[in-house]
């Protein structure tokens, strides 16, 4: 049964088209099942009601016209009772409702199970069988475990407006509007730029060819490169293999012959597809006949042909990379975009990021933060693969991609654009000026840097020292570990741009989702496992090197050293820790460097440090609060993953609760305290930490002089009153109404950006 169902859901998936899709699941079921019938209903875009959206064994020519009311028959009945319904004799059922122009009277047996999608029924599932008889646990849980894939279907088609009925027309691009989580404030009007994972078949999208003799020519130049890898390989192995071990790279070769897989490619490019989606296509359907092969050898040839079809697909790509030509205006767009994607595009010629997945606080975000570019992350609805040089408007600020708007729509951003280019002047006449309020609270505003791009911007926009510099970032641009000269020089670059400003460097932070390619760290759970200060106190040779590089940087200058350890949970990490810097101190002025001791903080980022913090800050110089990952770990959040972004609030009482008790317990000390985390960037989270008595809030240059504006036209006292009302709240929804209506009642109302209109699809 398990086969029957991988098959179904991968024949399925295949079919670009949501209505056949529907109708082909429909036609799977009630073969795997032997049933006589299979009806898919869903829910109406009124929500009033059920539409017949495909049927095997009932009247489909009645497909999207017949419509059962919310309350109405067995379906309704189920859909209100969001479980399954399984009966033997379905028409003696109180609920039974009788449709004669869809030819169901005949059917006796009856297994009905919702469509769920994150509570909601959006349809139910049906199988229907003239034979009196109640369907086996078995074939319940056959349907069950179906409806479940079919949700997440259903819900992409509701998002994005895909017809449930075959032949129906509708343009998704047009006018579109689709919702992701706001990764990176501001605006971007560009043209999209697809960025495509390399090499992975899985995410080519269907796509009519513009020109078939060009598509076929790019298909025979990536074969016949594929083929030369093959003879090249061939022709190097013929002395060290036997001659049966060859045969195998002969047998690929007849698999690219035009008898094969490259006649079947070149077919489909012939009906209209662009190369690579018909090599998808092809490969797709050959590895699915391999898979339900009952011998075992036979199943492997199937990773054969896949293999093959990754080769020649890494071929197209480059191809088209050779000839891409980015706009001026270019917003990159893409199923994931990683860092690397980023650098892809000239920093000038960047305006704006879609990821269909990741978070707003998942490290691509951060980084665009840090560029001032606007992004949006998880708009899971999003087609991006046929997004392909139309105009788009990213609405950083809440989240909100505009795919081909309306001239209405443009002119509307275009004007809230202006709006904020003059705020900006106003905003960047106080980079000089203090961070105060206006009864006297004195706040220092610093950065978190990563980049020596971000040297100028953060100075330029009156940084007055770096409260995070991420020394990860330069180990994860390189093939190796930098070595003590390279890193040295690297953050003497950063301490003299910022000098006499204080300069906070973390020791190395890599593990949970930042890897090195040199050092790979393989876990089921990276955020609970190896990373932090626990590699490098496994790992005393990195940390020493990294810390004696540290040193030597500042070697001669008046700014201060601190040093911060990420992921303390223990006052015995934190003393080991110690010893190692003092053993690295020890080292350097052996060597006859005149050095300045540093000042050596904790970052809490654990739930385990905030009730140790205390203890904590009586050992260390400064303390930081590491909000990012302290609010993923009071919540039991993956900040990365979309489909539980809405709940990683960092405004949640619990961690709003945590914070306070961090500030108490570090003041008791009579020592710094800071914050780093993206929560010290928002308006309504400066107020709330700054009533805290945090000292120092560090943040992306991108928020600086907003946080600032809205410090300056504040009062402490006015801060203070709002946080004593948000203690006694109790879910962050009430939090973010309540602080964002004070915002606009005390005048602040600038830093809350204007929205566009919209219509979602």
């Amino acid at each position: 049964m398990l086969n029957v169902l991988r098959k179904i859901v991968q024949d399925v998936t295949q079919e670009g088209n949501f209505a056949a899709s529907v109708q082909l699941l429909a036609a799977h079921i009630k073969e795997a099942l032997g049933t006589e019938v299979c009806s898919i209903y869903l829910a109406s875009t009124d929500g009033n009601g059920y539409l017949l959206a495909a049927t095997e064994g009932l009247n489909a020519s009645r497909i999207g016209e017949v419509i059962l009311a919310q309350d109405q028959g067995l379906v309704g009945l189920v859909g209100r009772r969001s479980e399954p319904l399984n009966l033997d004799t379905a028409p003696s059922h109180p609920n039974f409702h009788f449709v004669p122009e869809i030819g169901e009277e005949p059917f006796n047996a009856f297994l009905g199970v919702p469509i769920l999608h994150q509570g909601r029924v959006l349809g139910v599932l049906v199988v229907q069988q003239r034979e009196p008889r109640r369907f086996d646990e078995s074939e319940e849980a056959f349907l069950v475990t179906l409806s479940a894939q079919l949700a997440t279907s259903v819900a992409h088609a509701e998002a994005v407006g895909s017809p449930i009925v075959a032949d129906s027309a509708i343009n998704l691009i047009d006018d579109g509007y689709f919702k992701g989580f706001a990764g990176a404030p501001g605006i971007a009007i560009g043209t999209s730029v697809v960025m495509h994972p390399i090499a992975d078949l899985d995410a080519v999208p269907s796509r009519p060819a513009e020109d078939i003799t060009v598509e076929l020519m790019l298909l025979d130049r990536a074969i016949e490169a594929v083929r030369n890898d093959i003879r090249s390989l061939i022709q190097s192995l013929t002395t060290s293999l036997p001659q049966e071990e060859l045969a195998l790279f002969e047998a690929y070769l007849h698999m690219l012959d035009d008898s094969a897989l490259a006649g079947d490619m070149r077919e489909v490019v012939r009906r209209g597809e662009w190369a690579q989606g018909a090599l998808r296509k092809v490969i797709r359907q050959h590895v699915s006949r391999f898979e339900v092969m009952d011998d075992e050898y036979l199943r492997e040839r199937g990773t054969d042909v896949k293999d093959l079809g990754i080769r020649v697909l890494a071929y197209l790509q480059r191809i088209r990379e050779k000839k891409t030509q980015f706009p001026d205006n270019a917003i990159l767009v893409g199923e994931e975009i990683t860092p690397a994607m980023l650098g892809a595009i000239p920093a000038d010629q960047l305006r704006g990021v879609v990821s269909v997945r990741g978070s707003g606080n998942s490290h691509v975000a951060i980084l665009a933060r840090a560029m001032g570019i606007p992004a949006v992350m998880g708009a899971l609805d999003l087609p991006a693969y046929e997004l392909e040089g139309i105009t788009l408007i990213v609405d950083g600020h809440y989240g909100d991609v505009y795919t081909q708007p309306s001239e209405q729509r443009l002119l509307e951003n275009i004007s809230l654009l202006d709006q904020e280019r003059v705020f900006a002047e106003e905003l960047n006449e106080l980079k000089e000026l203090p961070c105060v309020t206006q009864d006297g609270w004195r706040l220092q505003l610093w950065v978190n840097v990563g980049l020596t791009s971000d040297i100028t911007r953060s100075l330029d926009r009156g940084a007055e020292g770096i409260g995070l510099f991420r020394t990860e970032v330069p180990f994860m641009s390189q093939d190796r570990f930098p070595t003590e000269l390279e890193q040295r020089n690297l953050y003497r670059e950063h301490m003299e741009a910022f000098e006499p400003r204080p300069v906070t460097m973390r020791t190395l932070d890599i593990g949970g989702d930042k890897s090195l390619s040199y050092f790979p760290i393989q876990e089921e759970n990276p955020f609970l496992g190896w990373r932090g200060i626990r590699v490098t106190l496994d790992h005393p040779e990195i940390f020493l090197v990294q810390v004696r590089a540290m040193l030597k940087a500042n070697a001669g200058l008046l700014g201060d050293l601190r040093i911060m350890l990420p992921m303390i949970s223990s006052l015995t990490e934190f003393r080991r820790s110690k010893r190692l810097i003092d053993q690295a101190y020890a080292e350097v002025v052996e060597e006859g460097v005149q050095v300045k001791r540093p000042q050596v903080g904790v970052l809490i980022e654990v739930p385990a440090a905030v009730y140790q913090a205390r203890l904590l800050a009586k050992e260390a110089d400064f303390v930081a609060v590491g909000s990012n990952d302290l609010t993923q770990y009071l919540l039991a959040i993956d900040r990365n993953n979309p489909r539980v972004a809405e709940l990683y609030q960092e405004i949640h009482p619990a961690v709003i609760t945590a914070l306070r008790e961090v500030a108490r317990a570090v003041h008791a000390e009579e020592k710094p305290l800071g914050i780093c985390g993206e929560l010290a960037g928002t308006p309504a989270g400066a107020i709330l930490l700054m009533a805290m008595g945090y000292h120092v809030l560090s943040m992306n240059a991108t928020h600086l002089l907003r946080v600032k504006w809205v410090i300056r036209n504040i009062k402490r006292s006015d801060a203070r009153r709002m946080l004593a009302r948000v203690m006694r709240m109790h879910t962050a929804e009430e939090v973010s109404l309540f602080l964002n209506r004070e915002i606009v009642r005390l005048g602040l109302s600038k830093v809350m950006p204007a929205r566009s209109g919209k219509v979602a699809h």
